[in-house]
């Protein structure tokens, strides 16, 4: 008897986003990539280079810049867009609150308000289709997502408004104004996107790596002392060695202490956690126990 034909994790895992991203190029018109500089737009930039190899990756890449970024991932995203020869188009909170699109928050933190500024960019080069790197693991919202998420014509998410996904049928059908938000990486854990940059050999921004940093302990979370970060009260400033699970805006996204300085290291490490990384680092998610949810319903990635 012929040897069973066998497929590894990974392997499937890649078919299925690859397929993802090929229907959405075949179904609608204008599709574009979210792209951060972050662990998870990186993985799906490699991705989109297989899917449609030898050709060039047939659609833009847009980051919601929101002017709180670390210095690192900005160097990073210029560097890999320009080696791919890529349309990058930039959503800028900092020109939206300039034009009184949107308000600073009294915070600091402006997470929530990239939610108008990516819809007016939606908006302006008529985006049917955005490409986005969330994970079912992330978050309970997150898991609530289909791969195909509709969204209304004001951009809005209404989670009992879903279309089915059997047997990896998507439906892209919209009308003029609505959009689809395609999550490619949907069935992939943060051990999977780790195990899948070992096994490409990805570069990623050094912060994904253990380092030394100034931080200051905060909420139980550790935040890098910055332009955006600065001490409050009786908080000290100390240097840790910390790495980065998740890169977001810089006033709200924190740090673990960390000794993983390599690929394998890191996927130890995020073997043995048993917190998610937004759990972890993120404060913009503590706001309530909804707060991703919330976002996610005003038409938030």
């Amino acid at each position: 008897m012929p040897p069973a034909y066998r497929v590894s994790h990974l392997a499937a895992l890649e078919a299925e986003s690859i397929f993802v991203m090929r229907e959405v190029v075949a179904e609608l018109e204008r599709p574009v990539l979210l792209f951060s500089g972050g662990k998870d737009s990186i993985v799906m930039l490699r991705l989109a280079e297989k899917a449609f190899a030898p050709a060039r990756i047939p659609f833009p890449v847009m980051h919601v810049d929101t002017g709180h970024n670390f210095p690192e991932v900005l160097k990073y995203r210029d560097r890999r867009v320009a080696e791919l020869g890529l349309q990058l188009v930039v959503a800028s909170v900092p020109e939206a609150i300039e034009s009184g699109l949107v308000v600073e928050p009294g915070d600091g933190m402006r997470n929530r308000i990239q939610t108008p500024v990516l819809l007016d960019a939606v908006e302006k080069y008529r985006f049917d289709a955005l490409f986005g790197g969330a994970r079912r693991d992330e978050e309970k919202a997150r898991a609530k997502e289909r791969v195909f998420s509709f969204r209304d014509e004001f951009g809005q998410w209404d989670p009992k408004n879903q279309r089915p996904e059997l047997w990896s049928l998507y439906n892209g059908r919209h009308h003029a104004g609505e959009s689809i938000r395609v999550f490619p990486l949907s069935n992939w854990t943060e051990l999977d996107v780790w195990h899948y940059i070992q096994q490409e050999r990805l570069d990623l921004p050094s912060i994904y790596y253990a380092h030394e940093r100034q931080v200051l302990s905060r909420d139980g979370m550790l935040y890098a002392v910055n332009e955006f970060i600065q001490p409050r009260g009786a908080e000290q400033p100390f240097t840790a060695k910390v790495r980065y699970r998740t890169v977001g805006d810089a006033s709200c996204t924190a740090a673990v202490e960390s000794a993983a300085d390599t690929v394998e290291k890191v996927i130890d490490e995020v073997a043995a956690t048993r917190i998610t990384e937004r759990g972890a680092t993120r404060g913009d998610d503590r706001v309530s126990e909804a707060a991703m949810e919330d976002r996610k319903r005003e038409g938030y990635f």
